[in-house]
């Protein structure tokens, strides 16, 4: 693995682990689930190397960074405050912050809040989801009529972590397959979803665990991830979601609220979100005034920025460079 620099910050009462990179304009790159700031390890160094300071944090309840107990405690309020309150510890006042899957979804109300702070806005896999009228909770009764949907399994404390966590390396691989583009290319894998999935069968019963690693994962990278969740739990990441419904309660302010931003958003053509999120994908020119491109990139599913570096890299160059001010 290579050497990146490790240090902690104390904000928003709690402490955040973080890796940082290079000199220049401030890059906060934020992961999504279930990941880590290794999720960016193809982008921190290129980004760097190009007059950026890049940082990229394990974010509440992941690898380093400290897990609060109360479920209360992962709202999107707080996970916003622990950005805008990491920016501040680094002495910068203003950042280019981009996210991916959890991390685009909290970039998004981290951009409508604090304009002044995030001045250009990547989002990754999740296209920006605006407040829609009706509750989380009665649209997760909805979709799981007939079978499970994965945000509704999610609910219940205790009961998806205590199946990832028998056996987090498996666990792991098994959600990083499902979701990747390899498995959407399959004849027979393609099939298979987690994000619906027979009312018979556990969640890690509807991942797919290939026999041999997909192209852009290593031994290396899964070994990681593994001894991070290890450390961690699942319980904090899965609190995220057990927070959604209270996200909309605490934000009826942002009805109608538009990111006017410059802003990106870049996904895999294989991206199971692009159907979950149909509408909100096409309606992204009017919800971000401020979009300066929506890319689709070829053979490449959910965890784009690790199955298609390159492509992803060049992308966030161009935008950083030459996105609208």
């Amino acid at each position: 693995m290579k050497k990146y620099q490790h240090r902690f910050a104390y904000a928003n009462r709690i402490r955040i682990h973080y890796v940082e990179e290079g000199e220049g304009p401030l890059v906060l790159l934020c992961h999504g689930w279930p990941e880590s700031w290794y999720s960016w390890r193809h982008q921190i160094n290129a980004l760097a190397a190009q007059g950026y300071r890049v940082v990229a944090p394990d974010q509440r309840g992941y690898g380093l960074t400290d897990a609060p107990p109360r479920v209360e405690d992962y709202g999107v309020l707080q996970l916003v405050g622990d950005l805008a309150g990491l920016v501040q510890e680094l002495g910068e006042s203003n950042a280019i912050l981009v996210g991916h899957d959890w991390g685009a979804m909290v970039a998004a109300p981290a951009a409508l809040l604090r304009p002044d702070m995030f001045t250009k806005v990547g989002l990754l896999s999740v296209p920006y989801m605006p407040r829609r009228p009706v509750r989380p909770a009665a649209r997760f009764h909805m979709s799981s009529q007939e079978k499970h949907f994965y945000q509704e399994y999610f609910q219940q404390v205790g009961k998806v972590e205590s199946e990832l966590e028998i056996n987090a390396r498996r666990s792991l691989l098994g959600v990083l397959y499902t979701g990747s583009g390899e498995c959407r290319k399959h004849p027979e894998h393609r099939k298979s979803s987690f994000l619906s999935f027979d009312k018979r069968k556990h969640f890690v019963d509807s991942l797919i665990v290939p026999d041999a690693l997909p192209e852009w994962l290593t031994d290396e990278d899964l070994d990681f991830y593994a001894s991070e969740f290890k450390h961690s739990g699942f319980r904090g990441p899965i609190n995220w979601y057990r927070n959604v419904d209270r996200n909309w309660e605490n934000t009826p302010f942002l009805d109608g609220a538009k990111i006017r931003q410059p802003a990106i958003f870049i996904t895999g053509e294989l991206d199971g979100v692009l159907k979950m999120a149909a509408k909100e994908y096409e309606d992204l020119e009017t919800n971000v005034p401020g979009l300066c491109g929506k890319h689709l990139i070829k053979d490449a599913g959910h965890w784009v920025q690790q199955e298609k570096p390159g492509e992803v890299n060049a992308l966030l160059l161009d935008f950083f460079r030459n996105g609208a001010e």
